[in-house]
């Protein structure tokens, strides 16, 4: 080639337009890795192409966390992660109980509170706390059956709440209170 003609400028295609283009991206010129300059911190992965959570890669063909899921799996994989099933079969016992112990023993019987694998049931007169305590067998097969064995281990029947007879800022020691049963 004679020394006053130029060169003709170069127009990669295909695959060396590829290594180009990559090259460009990990931060290097069209000379990196052939000896050229590089700037600090050029070479390292970018953040979205990190291995996150021990996920492996985030970008690249096939499907990865990356991409649009269902949101069925999505909050399944959330309950999982955050462990909680068993919170959240209990709190479906609270929204199912008329189903899960009847019709009729609901009208008189709710749910109060859940601790510990024990159900505080709360019956509206005395009558019902008495029935429910007979049926507490056979509610809490019922319950485990459809929870997860062993989720509910006790169930506490409670009465009626009386009414507070407190008024006013005195009381009397040692009184005697009313002479009811309320139920």
């Amino acid at each position: 080639m004679p020394a006053d003609e130029q060169p003709a400028e170069h127009d990669p295609t295909g695959g060396e337009l590829a290594r180009l283009v990559a090259r460009a991206y990990r931060g290097g010129g069209p000379d990196a890795g052939r000896g050229g300059a590089r700037r600090p911190g050029a070479g390292r992965t970018p953040h979205r192409f990190r291995a996150g959570d021990g996920a492996g890669l985030r970008a690249g063909p096939g499907p990865d966390d990356w991409d649009p899921q269902r949101l069925d799996q999505t909050l399944s994989r959330l309950v999982a992660d955050r462990d909680w099933v068993d919170t959240l079969a209990v709190h479906g016992l609270f929204s199912r109980w008329d189903s899960l112990v009847g019709v009729q023993v609901a009208q008189h019987c709710r749910p109060e509170q859940f601790v510990d694998g024990r159900l505080a049931v709360r019956a509206d007169s005395t009558a019902w706390a008495t029935e429910m305590r007979l049926l507490v067998p056979t509610v809490l097969q019922r319950l485990n059956d459809q929870l997860g064995d062993g989720t509910v281990g006790r169930i506490e029947v409670r009465g009626p709440q009386p009414p507070s007879w407190r008024h006013g800022r005195f009381t009397v020691r040692g009184g005697r209170g009313p002479r009811d049963t309320y139920g």
